[in-house]
């Protein structure tokens, strides 16, 4: 066989091996909660570790479709130990032992960063493709720094939630009430909880305040839970509150 075609079969074999590689790994995706990495560059880079929980009997070939669940930590869980980001929250309760009815992912943001919204929004849309999950159950759920992207991401993708539940953030309320068209009608409609402390001295309860009445100058009518007697720590409360499950899981876009 001549050098040329030698390199093509090569070719060939290899190609085939990755395929079937691939293949394999989509049908074994351990469930539990593990370490996942997305990257890509196609609008611009974005490199995001995160735990990625999957139900016991998760399966990407049974048909079925799954809610999702982001969390997005807060200033303290920055960095590059992804055990961190389990120190609140869902994946927090989840090596606690919680089962929850879907798949959760919580991400990490790199050290002396902010969340980059447009590059969750580019994950969020790798999630939708890759993993057995409902597009129309996607939930959206941060705390302090993560509750204010949540904020913000709400605000620039409403569409893309079925509920979104900010805990002790804030945000820019002007990019609440200005957006018009299909972007104004979906921040309307979407489902959102709002938590916050009382006490709160590091992010005041005015932060989310100002939020809530912003929706509800649009036509939102927000849930707003504040806990007389917290501090910044809301969270802990709101995320052992099983009622906020079974509102959020509730929830799915029409």
């Amino acid at each position: 066989m001549k050098p040329s075609m030698l390199r093509v079969a090569f070719l060939l074999a290899l190609g085939m091996g990755l395929a079937g590689c691939a293949s394999s790994s989509m049908k074994s995706v351990a469930t539990g909660q593990h370490s996942a990495r997305f990257q890509t560059s196609i609008s611009h880079p974005v490199d995001i570790a995160y735990l990625r929980y999957l139900p016991k009997d998760y399966s990407a070939t049974a048909g079925k479709r799954w809610p999702l669940l982001i969390f997005l930590h807060g200033a303290g869980e920055r960095g590059t130990e992804l055990s961190k980001v389990a120190v609140h929250g869902p994946p927090k309760l989840i090596q606690a032992g919680k089962e929850f009815p879907g798949v959760v992912v919580s991400p990490q943001c790199p050290e002396g960063q902010v969340w980059d919204v447009e590059g969750l929004d580019a994950w969020l849309t790798d999630l939708l493709g890759t993993l057995a999950v409902d597009p129309k159950r996607v939930y959206l759920t941060g705390l302090s720094m993560g509750g204010y992207a949540s904020w913000d991401w709400l605000a620039a993708h409403p569409e893309r939630f079925a509920a979104v539940v900010p805990i002790c953030g804030g945000g820019s309320t002007i990019r609440l009430k200005l957006p018009q068209g299909a972007r104004r009608e979906a921040l309307k409609r979407l489902p959102i909880w709002v938590f916050h402390g009382a006490k709160d001295n590091v992010v005041a309860l005015d932060e989310s305040q100002r939020m809530v009445e912003a929706l509800k100058a649009i036509g939102n009518q927000p849930k707003l839970t504040v806990y007389p007697d917290a501090g910044h720590d809301s969270w802990t409360a709101a995320y052992n509150d099983p009622a906020l499950y079974d509102w959020m899981f509730g929830q799915a876009l029409k």
